[in-house]
């Protein structure tokens, strides 16, 4: 295996040799025997980045505003040093012989906390640094550490891989900080709570609302496109702390309605407001006047006698001196409990926003146990990743003439699971449904490329959710106009009250 510098770093370059006998000591001691010839025709790229660049990167590729130290891409399908697809199906380049070159994926390093790092627990920059890469190395070749077991063998591994390298780990466990656990209290749907409610967020397609969702629930609830009208259902998630839980409801993006399906979203979001006990108006501080889609929003509001709260989002995209203006226009039209300006992609006034919402909501019994996030189900979750990933690759290519239907999701446990979220695999196959013939061939890609990256992009996002390994099989079909066929509307879910 090779390990490629692709970065303008000259401490890196420095490591060169080191670096080079750390990917020797890998391809001998961390891939099974049958894999090794893979290796020698394989590589991998690493690139040093500032601390604001990994943010950026943590913040497009795992929805993570922090920085962190190191990150890994897998290129192949790899379980702890086995390949678990077909090698005729894995992506390669030709070197100047006419040889197949596999990559295995990419590292980004942040050296500058490398730094940092080597500081806090008192050994060599260097020690560190070859560390962060070994530890990302077995990442690309399928090793983790989401259960004890996973993490025991990951860190065997990391261990040998040093002292083969000459910077031997004396306890691997001084090598990362860890976490104390905390006794978090559990509260019981019908225990007594100060402030508790349903709260829709209400406003035009790609304003932030389910950014914001996923920002107060701290997992990735909602899907989250530059693209207009991504949200399709009413997704519930669940605000908890000690005195209060608040069930935000994010809903479509309210739009003039072209479709069946489109009548539908809308109708749900409308229908979230009459039915909660508070609502959110959330709007796009870089547009200063009300639109028509807020101002039929306000009125509709108004006859109903809601109490609403205008969130003026994006924020941090204007200058102070522009909320005026926008704040003056909007009291024209309704009289609001509150307005507050907020940034969802970066939390700020989210602390501020939340105080506000708690105000104005009653105390009484939590309506859910404690331990609850969302209604959403992991195999909705999963059809909405999915979704989420064409939508990001798809680009300007296929508009919303797209569904998702998970035909099978099923868990495997290990022969000593103690309980149902012990598992070891979860087993999806789903299917891809374009209303034009087509998208079907975008979405496949040539040689079937782009449906590979979808798949690849959104089995990540899964195993995130799910805590385990995840094997996903995809499909493409075709349906001509299935946005207003009742029988496919009813199928993929989209019903309106009548229905329900």
């Amino acid at each position: 295996m090779l390990i490629q510098i692709t970065s303008e770093s000259e401490i890196l370059k420095g490591f060169s040799e080191l670096i080079g006998k750390l990917a020797e000591a890998a391809d001998t001691d961390i891939v099974s025997a049958p894999f090794m010839p893979l290796l020698d025709n394989s590589y991998c790229t690493l690139m040093s980045v500032s601390k604001d660049e990994i943010r950026e990167i943590n913040k497009e590729q795992r929805e993570i505003d922090k920085v962190t130290d190191v990150l890994s891409f897998p290129m192949l399908e790899w379980h702890e040093g086995r390949l678990r697809s077909d090698i005729a199906n894995c992506d390669y380049e030709l070197d100047k012989d006419g040889n197949r070159v596999f990559n295995l994926g990419d590292i980004v390093l942040c050296y500058d906390v490398a730094i940092e790092q080597a500081e806090l627990y008192g050994h060599s920059v260097e020690r560190e640094v070859l560390f962060l890469i070994a530890h990302s190395l077995l990442h690309l070749l399928g090793y983790d550490h989401m259960t004890p077991p996973e993490e025991r063998l990951m860190r065997d591994k990391q261990a040998l891989i040093m002292k083969k390298i000459g910077l031997e780990v004396t306890d691997p466990s001084d090598d990362e900080p860890s976490e104390t656990p905390v006794d978090t209290p559990e509260y019981p749907a019908g225990t007594p709570c100060e402030h508790v409610g349903y709260v829709a967020l209400l406003g035009r397609p790609n304003v932030g609302k389910s950014t914001l969702i996923n920002y107060l629930s701290g997992m990735k609830v909602a899907i989250v496109s530059h693209k207009p009208q991504t949200t399709r259902t009413n997704i519930r998630s669940i605000y908890n702390t000690e005195d209060s839980q608040i069930i935000f409801v994010d809903t479509p993006g309210v739009h003039s309605p072209k479709s069946k399906m489109a009548e539908i979203m809308v109708e749900r979001s409308y229908n979230s407001a009459k039915n909660a006990d508070l609502v959110l108006l959330m709007v796009d501080a870089r547009f200063p006047k009300p639109g028509k889609v807020e101002s039929d929003l306000l009125a509709k509001l108004s006859q109903s006698g809601k109490k609403v709260i205008l969130v003026i989002n994006k924020e941090d995209e204007i200058k102070t001196e522009a909320r005026l203006p926008i704040i003056a226009a909007y009291s024209a039209l309704a009289q609001f409990e509150e307005i507050v300006p907020i940034s969802a992609k970066t939390g700020h006034n989210i602390e501020l926003l939340l105080e506000v919402i708690k105000k104005n909501l009653h105390s009484g019994p939590r309506l859910f146990d404690s331990g609850y996030m969302t209604d959403q189900t992991e195999r909705e979750i999963a059809k909405e990743m999915i979704r989420e990933q064409i939508l990001h690759y798809t680009n300007q290519e296929i508009p919303h003439g797209v569904a998702v239907e998970i035909t099978k999701f099923e868990d495997r446990y290990k022969d000593d699971s103690s309980d149902e979220y012990d598992r070891e695999l979860v087993v999806i196959e789903a299917s891809i449904i374009c209303e034009r013939k087509s998208h079907k061939g975008i979405i496949i890609g040539k040689d079937g490329q782009m449906l590979k990256r979808i798949g690849t992009a959104a089995r990540r996002n899964i195993e995130r959710m799910t805590g385990c390994k995840c094997y996903l099989d995809l499909f493409v079909k075709y349906r001509e106009d299935w946005k207003n066929d009742d029988i496919f509307l009813k199928q993929f879910g989209f019903t309106s009250e009548d229905e329900d």
